[in-house]
């Protein structure tokens, strides 16, 4: 992580609190999706790993603990975390410059975010509660709660579907935020946790895998994992200042077909093109 305060109360919360644990997920994330010799469940087939083309550069808020990422009509909306520093944000893409933002209050570690119609909602990590606001003004327009901490956030165009840092990903009803439904996400018999920011790409679930440089696909039916990206590299040895964290926030741009990363803390945004190995 990039700040003692969140290395700290991560640590405490039972995500990487023990050596086997820490075992268990280099296997999962680091060794077991490059075996490719193995087949897939029931597919027949191997898990395809892509590696990526970097396609444009962009400018992108070094003081910003990415936590969710989302385009639309030109713009990025940008909801970061830390207590007392969370905000949500639009940014202009080709600058980086804020056009607005809206602050959190002090005692909350804001999360994900996504649109959903002319909204935009917004988790908390620990409070166990969401935030919808009017996407044109930012003005709050409710509150909801959810039984688990809040990770990431994306929306299919039929529920929302959140992420808690496990193996689960819970679809929401957009109106009531509900639970609908849950899946487990698998590769070929592993679970895979650590599911953190989100979005939904061409009918699959796209989500970074916290504490790697790796995106994973997901079926959104299924559970079942179509695939890996390995962004390993992408931001330049150059730019890898003191204070520079994770990859973490996917935006993509389904008019003009692009996906857009980032990380906690980077300063950098980069389009990229998914590129088989």
């Amino acid at each position: 992580m990039k700040d003692e305060e969140r290395k700290s109360c991560k640590a405490e919360s039972s995500k990487v609190n023990a050596f086997v644990f820490e075992l268990i997920l280099y296997w999962s994330l680091l060794v077991f999706p490059f075996v490719l010799a193995q087949e897939a469940e029931g597919s027949g087939s191997t898990v395809p790993v892509f590696s990526y083309k970097v396609i444009n550069t962009f400018p992108h808020d070094p003081r910003a603990f990415t936590q969710g990422l989302v385009f639309h009509q030109g713009f990025l909306y940008e909801g970061t975390g830390l207590s007392g520093k969370s905000s949500l944000r639009k940014v202009e893409l080709e600058t980086g410059r804020i056009v607005k933002r809206y602050r959190l209050p002090d005692r909350l570690f804001g999360e994900g975010i996504t649109l959903w119609q002319n909204n935009l909602i917004q988790l908390t990590w620990k409070s166990r509660t969401g935030f919808v606001y009017d996407r044109g003004t930012f003005r709050l327009l409710k509150k909801f709660t959810y039984p688990t901490e809040g990770w990431g956030i994306t929306q299919d165009g039929k529920h929302l579907i959140m992420s808690d840092g496990t193996s689960f990903l819970y679809f929401l009803d957009p109106y009531d935020f509900k639970v609908v439904k849950r899946i487990q996400v698998h590769d070929r018999g592993f679970f895979i946790t650590q599911l953190n920011e989100l979005e939904y790409i061409q009918g699959d679930i796209f989500a970074n895998v916290y504490r790697s440089d790796r995106i994973v696909r997901i079926s959104p039916e299924t559970g079942r994992v179509t695939g890996w990206i390995d962004l390993h590299g992408l931001l330049p040895v150059k730019d890898r200042t003191q204070g520079v964290d994770v990859l973490n926030g996917i935006a993509y741009d389904a008019h003009e077909d692009r996906i857009f990363v980032t990380g906690k803390y980077w300063p950098k945004l980069f389009e990229i093109r998914m590129v088989p190995q």
